[in-house]
């Protein structure tokens, strides 16, 4: 299976470290031989139909920040839709970063991926919740397979775990912990008493937050997630303008102590059932969605069966390349049918 890699930062490195080091493994048990025959970043492209020099790419990429060390296969300022245009291969594996106004450059490099009859795995939000219905229809069109499973839970299979364990069961709505960051700094500020802006510092020096934690503090990101989630498990046809967002940021520790003295803890919780919103909201201190650090946990109300709570970290380079692992093997055994 020969493999495009748009984006090289976190996610895509992980994957290629992945790709080293468990490739027998995967060839094994699985059938899955991925050969990565093209990598883009910001900067330019580096393509070979026989497989790049991955160990070379990585360590061009830590030292230089380009590919530039990958010689002859590097052409810089070559962007992703004109690399996807002259690169031969099965499948793309968009990890560029979120961005929700456009969605671009991810939206544009799924598009013409598709159209060209390439199998997409997505790791970027922005394009799904933009235009989710209308990628997968432009999908279906072009009878390519479109995985988006790192999205929503990074390693945590919620998607698939939503789809397939819970068949035979009516999903009626869903109620989550979508954000490991902004559950990290809410559950600081329950557990050790400090302010909002010394809990975002911590995150930030931790790696948890980006420089600039807004997606993850006013709520977006727990949005576009609630988008995805709803759209390919209930079926809607949400995008995120469908749903009445409102952050952490006005949650002061006043609220906290108020909650904690009822028993209760505040956690920035995303639901879909009768409306999508994302709001700060009071959950028990013994409900299944009082997770604490950078946990995520999902609520599925079924019925018959209940409440289903599915808890797992949200994010991270290595949780999320097993995502995109997951997303290929899916794609190889379409192709074996």
């Amino acid at each position: 299976m020969r493999v495009t890699l748009l984006g090289f930062g976190v996610v895509a490195r992980s994957f290629a470290e992945v790709v080293m080091s468990e490739g027998p493994k995967l060839a094994k048990e699985y059938g899955l031989k991925p050969k990565i025959v093209g990598i883009v970043d910001s900067h330019g492209a580096a393509f070979d139909k026989n497989g790049l020099d991955l160990a070379k790419a990585l360590e061009s990429k830590s030292k230089l920040g380009t590919l530039a060390g990958l010689d002859g296969s590097y052409h810089e300022g070559m962007d992703g839709v004109h690399a996807i245009r002259e690169t031969e291969c099965e499948v793309v594996v968009e990890t560029t970063p979120t961005e929700l106004k456009r969605g671009e450059p991810g939206l544009s490099h799924v598009k013409t991926a598709m159209i060209k009859g390439r199998h997409v795995v997505c790791t970027n939000k922005g394009p799904l919740a933009i235009a989710m219905p209308a990628l997968i229809e432009l999908a279906h069109h072009n009878e390519v397979v479109f995985k988006f499973s790192g999205t929503v839970g990074g390693g945590t299979p919620v998607l698939d775990f939503a789809k397939r364990c819970l068949e035979g069961s009516e999903i009626r709505g869903i109620r989550g912990i979508l954000n490991g960051t902004s559950n990290y700094i809410l559950t600081r500020m329950a557990a050790e008493g400090v302010s909002m802006k010394d809990a975002l510092a911590d995150a930030q020096r931790l790696g948890y937050a980006e420089a600039d934690p807004t997606y993850d503090v006013e709520g977006l990101d727990t949005a576009c997630k609630l988008v995805i989630t709803s759209n390919y498990v209930l079926d809607s046809a949400l995008s995120i303008k469908d749903v009445d967002i409102r952050g952490i940021t006005k949650v002061t520790g006043a609220d906290v102590a108020d909650a904690s003295s009822k028993g209760e803890t505040i956690k920035l919780i995303g639901s879909v059932g009768s409306k999508a919103k994302v709001s700060p909201e009071r959950v028990k201190l013994t409900h299944p969605l009082n997770v604490s650090g950078t946990f995520n946990a999902i609520c599925f109300d079924t019925h018959p069966s209940g409440e289903v709570t599915l808890v797992g970290k949200g994010a991270g380079g290595p949780e999320t390349a097993t995502s995109v692992v997951r997303d290929l093997i899916d794609i190889r055994r379409a192709f074996a049918r």
